[in-house]
């Protein structure tokens, strides 16, 4: 108390400090603390964990008759397939939380929505409250082209003429809400990051290509955190598309990477962000970390390919050799790659034989690398397919169990995988600690040459704690949120998640909710002295909280009869 009486007024969001001074690239792996994402059938990252776990196919078939109206006159023969990666509920967005009103948020990007509230997600999986934290929080974002734009707002007659007349000094909302140069910067404005908000394009590596930036953030000391990922979401939702022989898309609307049936991709919508910090501040404050990423190595094709869209073996295994070298470790160390793995029948051979050639160079055995794609299970999301890539690895390390690859029976007539480094994951296989530490390795391959492959490594082994008597006396349960709505659902969603993790300690989640959260104006306690209580507490909660009034400082006041003095609250 007296500590509190003789500090200066404190202010409600402290000014971060200057960025931490790192040295160079070589500063130290890089953590990945926080995770969220949206994806082809499922809406959160626990879904999506258990879908590719149990080897379900996510993308969405659609009739006939459940096609977008804009396909009514579309004459739909049987060489159109009626598949696509479908994300849930993409038109939703609670534009009242952001304090974005109505007339702005309808002129706004669905990626731009989207990503916002993913990454405010992804924060809160860290644990971090960005107006709390102490040092600056950068943002490294992309997204696809605008189909919203063309498919929504410009559809009246003369509407993208009236819009390219007043660029850049008329019509604000349409402009700052729908151009990809503003994605990044709006997630920094409406969470209060100060660190580096920049949108990177470079096509279906653009969210892994970010994530590098991010590092590279970290590792200049330009930022203490920083979120860093990617979105994909395109209208109409449900469309068919023409399959073309020589394309890039599936004949049967499955994607088959590897296999001999192989005929393409399937595209589809996500949205997913990764929360990353300097390994020895995320130990420090006690991070729960998914995975590290010990380096990472981006170029591109140039000139040496067929053609511009085509892929070049040999940039993909330079950029792969690249990364080994960066992260200073040997091929024969890494026992999982999450390919690219498009599926297509040139993609996949020419991938294939890259990764084989560059593990040759440090590794001289067969059959030790387990090789898999999230592809087969939500299909490709384009601009967020590196970074989905990226948090299922991440996951497969936190997790110790390598999810099956879908659709494979036999090997593409042109991979020879009896004689290379690698085996692919038909089943869900164990993947457990041992004494040397568990790699693998992210490869994200861009239309235009652009490739970028990422070593990741096991978060590094927790010290044993302390055995300590949890008791059952009753703890404060703070839940906040911008509405009553949305007040009821967080303690809905905090007793779900409490069913779900009976074992958890009841103080971290005290604590998580009381400095891991941001605080808002409907607020709600709950009592409880256990996990269990607090499940139960959670489902008789009546629906009605309080309103916080804002405040500057707290005051306290000691009345009595002319003894007060200064300073009388230290005695």
């Amino acid at each position: 108390l007296s500590t509190h009486l003789s500090q200066p007024d404190k202010i409600v969001q402290a000014n971060p400090e200057i960025a931490k001074v790192a040295t160079g690239s070589g500063s130290g792996p890089i953590a990945i603390v926080g995770l969220a994402g949206r994806f082809p059938g499922a809406p959160d990252i626990e879904t999506f964990w258990d879908g590719l776990l149990n080897g379900r196919e996510m993308i969405s078939r659609f009739s006939r008759e459940e096609l977008d109206p804009a396909f009514s006159d579309v004459d739909i023969d049987d060489s159109f397939v009626l598949a696509r990666g479908v994300m849930p509920d993409p038109e939703y967005f609670d534009a009242r939380h952001f304090g974005i009103p109505p007339n702005e948020a309808e002129r706004l990007d669905p990626q731009h929505r989207i990503l916002l509230e993913v990454a405010q997600t992804a924060l809160e999986n860290a644990g971090h409250d960005p107006k709390r934290f102490n040092g600056r929080i950068g943002v490294f974002a992309g997204s696809s082209m605008n189909s919203y734009l063309l498919n929504n707002l410009l559809s009246k007659p003369g509407a993208s003429r009236k819009l390219a007349a007043g660029y850049p000094v008329k019509d604000f909302a349409t402009l700052f809400g729908n151009d990809k140069d503003f994605i990044a910067t709006r997630i920094a404005y409406k969470l209060g990051l100060q660190g580096p908000a920049v949108t990177v394009q470079c096509a279906c590596s653009t969210s892994l290509v970010a994530v590098a930036h991010a590092c590279e953030s970290l590792q200049r000391g330009t930022s203490d955190m920083v979120l860093a990922g990617g979105v994909s979401i395109t209208f109409p939702s449900k469309r068919p598309y023409e399959y073309l022989p020589d394309g890039m898309a599936s004949s049967d609307g499955h994607c088959r990477t590897f296999d001999a049936k192989a005929t393409g991709t399937v595209f589809g919508d996500g949205a997913a962000i990764v929360v990353l910090r300097r390994l020895e501040d995320a130990i420090k404050d006690g991070d729960e970390i998914f995975a590290t990423i010990r380096g990472y190595s981006i170029n591109n094709d140039g000139s040496d390919k067929a053609g511009y869209a085509a892929p070049s073996m040999r940039a993909q295994s330079q950029v792969i050799q690249a990364a080994h070298t960066a992260a200073g470790v040997k091929a024969s160390s890494i026992g999982y790659v999450e390919a690219h793995g498009t599926a297509t029948p040139l993609g996949d051979p020419i991938e294939f034989s890259a990764l084989q050639d560059a593990f040759s160079v440090s590794a001289g055995s067969t059959g030790f690398c387990a090789l898999g794609t999230a592809k087969t299970n939500v299909g490709h999301l384009d601009i967020a397919a590196g970074v989905t890539g990226l948090i299922k690895t991440a996951l497969t390390l936190k997790n110790q169990v390598i999810p099956p690859l879908l659709h494979y029976n036999s090997p593409n007539p042109q991979i020879d995988f009896d004689s290379s480094a690698f085996y692919p994951v038909t089943e869900k296989t164990p993947w457990p600690r041992s004494e040397t530490p568990r790699r693998a390795g992210v490869s994200a391959f861009g239309v235009g040459g652009t490739n970028i492959h990422m070593v990741l490594e096991e978060a590094p082994a927790e010290e044993p704690e302390t055995k300590q008597e949890i008791t059952t006396a009753p703890r404060v349960f703070p839940i906040s949120a911008s509405s009553s709505e949305a007040l009821k659902a967080a303690v809905s969603n905090l007793g779900d998640w409490a069913g779900t993790n009976p074992q958890a300690n009841p103080d971290q989640v005290v604590a998580t909710l009381r400095f891991g959260r941001q605080e808002y104006d409907q607020r709600a306690i709950l009592i409880a002295g256990s996990i269990q209580e607090l499940e139960k507490k959670s489902a008789g909660f009546s629906g009605k909280g309080v309103t916080a009034k804002p405040r500057d400082s707290i005051a306290f006041l000691f009345p009595g009869q002319g003894a007060q003095h200064a300073g009388m609250a230290r005695d």
